[in-house]
């Protein structure tokens, strides 16, 4: 039977990234994600990400609090029992693809000046 597991996603940071260690050695970033539905004045769905890799080197490089980004991935639901033996659930989404869609005031004016240039040339 086939099977799909697939999410895109077109948002704000809501932080900025943080990278962490896993016990093995393993780089995973996490951020958080508003996206905001078309037409809809109330508050944005927040989503969980998390980017592992080298995936979540650029990340933790080039994204901050407040840019917007595209996020292509899969859904993954943690599940754990607390100290009162209470299930907890978790749902996140794991990054397979990142795009940024926006730039920083200082990457436009990089931008801005090479434009200009290339046209002085």
């Amino acid at each position: 039977m086939p099977a799909l597991n697939k999410v895109q996603l077109i948002g704000h940071l809501g932080r900025d990234p943080e990278t962490r260690f896993t016990p093995s050695g393993k780089k995973v970033c996490h951020f958080t994600l508003a996206v905001n539905r078309r037409g809809n004045g109330t508050d944005p769905d927040w989503f969980q990400v998390e980017a592992w890799e080298r995936l979540g080197e650029v990340c933790q490089q080039y994204l901050g609090k407040g840019r917007l980004a595209f996020v292509e991935g899969r859904l993954q639901t943690d599940r754990w029992t607390d100290e009162k033996g209470e299930p907890h659930f978790r749902t996140k989404v794991v990054a397979g693809q990142m795009q940024m869609l926006d730039r920083k005031a200082e990457e436009q004016d990089v931008a801005a000046e090479s434009v200009e240039a290339d046209l002085a040339a």
